[in-house]
């Protein structure tokens, strides 16, 4: 059985991860430029690399940033999203597939901290 402290503990890692995507989201509003958003997203994701890196977290990134591409683009052709900011392929925003590849490790993350 899960400690009450333990569950808090596990609360906070989670939040963590929460909030870095969160900021990433925030950032959209601030940073008009697709280029230098993206940018700015791969400098997040490296400096939270650089804090914590776990096992197969770069094998995650480049999953996410390859599946949500393609799942993105599908969406897109398909008329269930569009989008005004159309920077990769002209019809999506580069940084996008780059915020849910970082979302994939996030969540693998989050996983690991639940098991």
């Amino acid at each position: 059985m899960i400690k009450e402290k333990d569950k808090t503990k596990n609360i906070l890692k989670i939040l963590k991860e929460i909030i870095l995507i969160l900021l990433m989201i925030v950032l959209i509003v601030f940073i008009k430029n697709d280029y230098l958003l993206s940018g700015v997203y791969f400098v997040v994701i490296i400096v939270s690399f650089l804090i914590k890196y776990e096992k197969k977290d770069l094998l995650f990134l480049i999953f996410g940033l390859i599946i949500m591409t393609i799942f993105e683009y599908i969406f897109i052709k398909t008329g269930v999203e569009t989008f005004n900011r159309n920077s990769l392929f002209g019809i999506m925003p580069l940084w996008l597939p780059i915020l849910w590849a970082y979302a994939f490790v996030a969540i693998k993350r989050a996983i690991n901290i639940l098991k």
